[in-house]
């Protein structure tokens, strides 16, 4: 069943306001341990099991190509150290990594970096991290504008982007290697789509968030 999920995406686009153009490309990204390279299986620092960690995350890439927003909703990682009490689900970092050799049981490097170090949304900083208020986990939203990068640009990643060669990162103090992972794809080729829960679950405080992002900088003009 494919209609809570393309009333998100629809709720998504309409968010962004009126600046988004047809041309835009939006992207979906699944983040779960098995696409981990190689997957993980999280616990706490006692060997515990905790509960599995996972997330989902929405890009717009404008219609002149310059900008790549973001928001990313995580769950069952913390994203304030106090969240749950023991360290291992703590967040310590978030990325874009991508090259013109990833696959999807390869690794690449960081070319954006939008939590933690390194730190790359700084031009202007675009950062809102919006941790749970119950549970754990909670949403970031970013855009890598134009002149940021680490040691690269959005210009010089686009190709990649644009052919499945990027992923976003969620790393813990547990796997700071990467807890999370989720390829980068076009809305069209995602497969499998995601189940409605899934989407109500992931989707839906992203929507209401953006909604206010998009509001507070509507407001100043």
């Amino acid at each position: 069943m494919r209609l809570p999920y393309c009333a998100s995406l629809v709720s998504f686009v309409l968010l962004l306001g009126s600046g988004v153009a047809r041309a835009d490309t939006i992207f979906l990204a699944n983040l779960t341990n098995g696409q981990e390279n190689p997957p993980v299986v999280p616990s706490t620092s006692t060997g515990a099991p905790r509960p599995v960690s996972f997330g989902t995350a929405f890009f717009l890439l404008n219609d002149a190509m310059t900008s790549l927003s973001m928001v990313a909703t995580i769950r069952n990682i913390d994203f304030t150290g106090s969240q749950t009490i023991d360290p291992f689900d703590n967040l310590v970092g978030g990325h874009i990594h991508a090259s013109a050799t990833v696959t999807p049981t390869t690794n690449a490097g960081i070319v954006w970096g939008f939590f933690g170090a390194p730190f790359n949304d700084n031009n202007p900083n675009d950062q809102v991290v919006l941790p749970f208020t119950s549970g754990v986990g909670g949403v970031i939203l970013g855009k890598w504008d134009a002149p940021e990068g680490n040691g690269t640009t959005l210009a010089a990643q686009l190709n990649n982007i644009l052919n499945g060669r990027s992923y976003i990162n969620l790393h813990t103090m547990q796997f700071p290697g990467g807890e999370i992972r989720g390829a980068l794809q076009p809305v069209g080729d995602v497969d499998p789509i995601p189940e409605p829960s899934s989407m109500l679950l992931v989707g839906l405080p992203a929507v209401a968030l953006l909604r206010r992002r998009w509001q507070q900088r509507h407001d100043r003009g």
